[in-house]
């Protein structure tokens, strides 16, 4: 399994049990920005308590690692599990969004972009991820994040809604991160 084919079989089941879900990290910012390795995908979920073992056994295991426990840990408090494709190496990091503002905004702002096989995929906008990649370099100071920034910023250009962004990063204490982007 490749990561687009692990990417098309997420976002089927995910559709298919009804899960509101967004593609975020470093897939997106491939999808928006410039290519680079990646062994995971990252998914924000909206995930329900009686949506669990329809998630969990969608993902067999004969094939797939998943922990109901840590799945079922991860919703009641909002936090992240993954699911793990042991014969290929790759990771799907899963979020359980709580219901900030934020992630009002995010998942209102989500959008389709077409991967491979001709299917549309839910993505979170390229605003939403500059953001969490600020968050993150905030957390970790690894500058793979602003790369990403700079690349998503260098190939959407004048697509991207500055103002959006700039409203989050004094929202959540950004800004200095945002300066260390490095913008003309």
């Amino acid at each position: 399994m490749d990561p687009s084919e692990l990417l098309e079989r997420l976002a089927q089941t995910l559709e298919d049990l009804r899960i509101p879900y967004l593609i975020t990290g470093s897939m997106a910012t491939i999808a928006y920005g410039e290519p680079r390795f990646t062994n995971d995908i990252d998914v924000v979920v909206r995930l329900a308590p009686h949506q669990i073992d329809s998630l969990c056994g969608a993902f067999p295991p004969q094939q797939f690692y998943v922990s109901h426990e840590a799945v079922t840990g991860a919703v009641a408090k909002h936090s992240q599990f993954n699911i793990l494709h042991p014969a290929s190496g790759l990771k799907i990091d899963i979020m359980v969004a709580d219901d900030s503002e934020f992630n009002e905004d995010r998942f209102s702002r989500a959008r389709p972009l077409r991967v491979a096989a001709g299917r549309d995929v839910t993505f979170a906008s390229p605003e939403d991820v500059i953001i969490k990649k600020l968050v993150y370099f905030r957390e970790g100071g690894s500058d793979k994040h602003l790369r990403d920034i700079r690349g998503v910023l260098k190939v959407m250009g004048r697509e991207i809604d500055r103002a959006y962004i700039e409203r989050w990063v004094r929202k959540l204490g950004l800004t200095r991160e945002w300066t260390a982007v490095g913008l003309p």
